[in-house]
């Protein structure tokens, strides 16, 4: 996507220090976008090309300032608590981070007029005729896409929610997460910890979920809806593992549920025949290549 496809000149990055808020965020600013940046605080390594802003997205005080300083005509949130936990103690800390900074953003946006909201959902989002969210985080990110249905309905707001399936690629900040941690444990010559494996997921590269928020920014008619954003294909955990063990250590062996695997665990993969039918867009990045392209950053990154 080239400079002049851009319909806008100013966006708004919530997240933007994260996994992909730092991805979309240096496209953006590599296309000519003056990037206003969003995060809950200052750390080493923050793009100086980027204008920074740092506080609570649920404080409606500071979303007010931040809409006001930086005058976007395009938003991107990104920022999130992110954990597939079930622990009761990040109920609360998931619905603010999720859910109030989401409803902040919309309704501040809305009497500011951007021209295009971009809201990010997940896979973890239920589904069906007697939906039951998985976690904390699955029920504050389906609670969000709630409300920004209704604010299209009721308001007009131009918001659409990319619905995210598992992104993974190279310098994923929490080092925690399957991908991350397992290359690293070759790399330190161990064998990592392991579920069963079993669970099948939609995994899609960073570099393809980028041009799918700008595909998102740029298309009309896309208002009110929720777009999957995937490769349309399943793999499992126990897959994506022997995928990367063969494309790095060969010689350590890998040693199969010895961590539970998570209750209510979802498997969904993206509808990409709805998504292409409103979007120019679909996923260039195949799992192998990806996988290849994470797996070299991390052996050059440490």
């Amino acid at each position: 996507m080239d400079n002049h496809q851009l319909p806008f000149k100013s966006a708004l990055v919530t997240g933007a220090s994260g996994f992909i808020g730092s991805a979309l965020s240096h496209r953006l600013v590599e296309m000519g976008v003056a990037v206003t940046g969003a995060a809950t605080r200052c750390r080493e390594g923050l793009d100086p090309e980027i204008q920074w802003s740092f506080g609570d997205l649920a404080d409606s005080a500071y979303v007010e300032n931040l809409i006001e300083q930086s005058a976007p005509e395009v938003v991107f949130h990104l920022a999130s608590y992110v954990t597939g936990a079930r622990d009761l103690d990040i109920v609360l800390p998931t619905l603010h981070s999720n859910l109030t900074s989401t409803v902040n953003l919309l309704t501040l946006c809305q009497q500011r007029g951007c021209k295009r909201i971009i809201l990010t959902g997940s896979l973890e989002e239920p589904e069906g005729d007697a939906p039951t969210p998985s976690s904390p985080y699955a029920a504050a990110k389906w609670a969000g896409s709630g409300y920004a249905r209704m604010f299209h309905a009721l308001y007009d707001t131009p918001v659409v929610t990319a619905r995210l399936f598992m992104v993974y690629g190279p310098d994923q900040k929490d080092l925690n997460k399957l991908i991350p941690y397992v290359i690293r444990s070759f790399l330190a010559g161990e064998s990592p910890r392991l579920s069963s494996g079993v669970r099948e997921v939609d995994w899609i590269y960073v570099d393809d979920v980028v041009n799918g928020y700008l595909a998102l920014a740029t298309t009309t008619g896309v208002e009110g809806r929720s777009i999957d954003i995937g490769s349309g294909r399943l793999a499992s955990i126990r897959k994506v593992v022997e995928e990367i063990h063969d494309l790095m250590t060969p010689t350590i062996e890998l040693h199969w549920g010895s961590i539970q695997d998570r209750p209510l665990e979802r498997i969904c993969i993206a509808d990409l025949s709805t998504t292409t039918q409103h979007l120019d867009w679909q996923p260039e990045i195949s799992l192998r290549d990806g996988l290849t392209r994470t797996i070299e950053w991390y052996r050059n990154h440490g």
